[in-house]
């Protein structure tokens, strides 16, 4: 089951497998204080992308259809996703304060097929 958390939330038990999906570290946290088990930076939209989107509203539906489109040239990292994922937790972890806006929510849409 995919779930989805902001790397400044308190880790639970629930999370399982924690993958942080950011292109960029994230401010504020040492690497070796964020609990996590792996980076998939290649999986962020690409930075013309992301800097497009500017975390702006207005611009998500358009911003779902070019980042779904740089998804699929992520297949090795979709589908190992998706198979830790398998009757397992994963918790795609993302650094945004917009938590409806955020690069996580496209993925797990992505990947639940929607």
């Amino acid at each position: 089951m995919l779930k989805l958390k902001r790397v400044y939330d308190d880790v639970s038990q629930q999370d399982g497998k924690r993958i942080l999906v950011d292109g960029v570290w994230p401010r504020g946290i040492k690497k070796e204080d964020l609990e996590h088990d792996e980076w998939y930076k290649d999986i962020a939209p690409s930075t013309d992308l992301r800097k497009w989107f500017d975390h702006d509203a207005d611009k998500w539906e358009e911003f779902k259809k070019k980042y779904k489109k740089e998804l699929k040239n992520q297949k090795e990292l979709v589908e190992q996703i998706k198979e830790d994922a398998d009757g397992h937790n994963v918790t795609l972890l993302y650094a945004a304060k917009d938590t409806e806006h955020n690069q996580a929510v496209v993925i797990k849409e992505y990947i639940d097929g929607k």
